[in-house]
């Protein structure tokens, strides 16, 4: 009896073995890629996540941008929103070392540049490349282009707007301000996060930034649309989505999904 059992035993471990390996195959197939480019002679990185569908059938992109001192493994990490969206692609950009407006002033860090013209342009200019780059090997659709970040990265975000904004269906900056750019923003919809707690860029800074862009946008009341969430509806087809949490500076785990949320919401007409 005991040696009957034996052949049963290690048919079912080879079994075991085989759809574990096989869910080994399938993260790693589901795991966003190193991709590199040059950019005026310099080696720019990025994780890509692109489904098979892209091949085949115009599909989303949503840009991501990692905060000051971060990285595009992290940001694939903590935002995921390739999990998200599987549909979508999602391009999680590496930035290179960069003086931080409020920390780090040095530039031992990577980051994204805070301004147009600031060090020769070279992010804005690496987004371009990864742009036409995905255009070519992908079916985009140009009509549900999106951009986000955290803290520095929402900053360039903003920046992305005011340079770049005729790309993009709608944006999600999170923990960032935008008085710089402001000026030369066109009504997009929009969804900014916040922490309430926030002391590396204040709380009331990100208030400001908020009421500017319910102005721009020409916004109503607000009202409920998720936890945390409220929507003013636009009177010329851009609402603004706040999320104000309770946190820090720190990114909230609650945000990638709300932030897929409002993307599905919007796209170019």
């Amino acid at each position: 009896m005991k040696h009957a059992l034996f052949p049963s035993l290690l048919v079912c471990l080879k079994r075991i073995g085989l759809v574990l390996a096989l869910l080994v195959m399938a993260r790693a197939a589901d795991a966003p890629v190193r991709r590199e480019w040059t950019v005026d002679g310099v080696a720019r990185e990025a994780l890509v996540y692109a489904p098979p569908a892209a091949k085949t059938r115009a599909v989303p992109v949503i840009f991501a941008f990692h905060g000051h001192g971060g990285s595009m493994a992290q940001a694939a990490r903590s935002f995921a929103f390739h999990s998200q969206w599987p549909e979508a692609i999602v391009v999680y950009m590496q930035g290179l070392n960069t003086p931080g407006r409020l920390t780090d002033p040095e530039g031992k860090k990577p980051g994204w540049q805070s301004a147009a013209g600031d060090q020769g342009d070279r992010d804005l200019k690496f987004f371009d490349a990864v742009l036409t780059d995905l255009r070519g090997d992908f079916r985009v659709d140009d009509r549900r282009i999106y951009s986000t970040g955290h803290s520095n990265g929402g900053g360039f975000t903003y920046l992305l707007w005011s340079t770049r904004g005729d790309v993009f269906a709608a944006v999600a900056p999170s923990a960032a301000v935008a008085p710089s750019v402001m000026g030369k923003l066109k009504p997009k919809p929009v969804m900014h996060v916040a922490g309430e707690k926030d002391a590396l860029v204040k709380f009331p800074w990100q208030q400001q930034t908020i009421a500017s862009l319910l102005k721009l946008n020409q916004c109503g009341d607000g009202r409920p649309w998720d936890i945390q969430c409220k929507i003013y509806p636009s009177a010329i087809g851009a609402p603004v989505v706040t999320m104000i949490h309770p946190g820090t500076h720190a990114y909230p785990a609650e945000a990638p999904a709300r932030i897929v949320k409002f993307f599905k919401e919007n796209a170019k007409p």
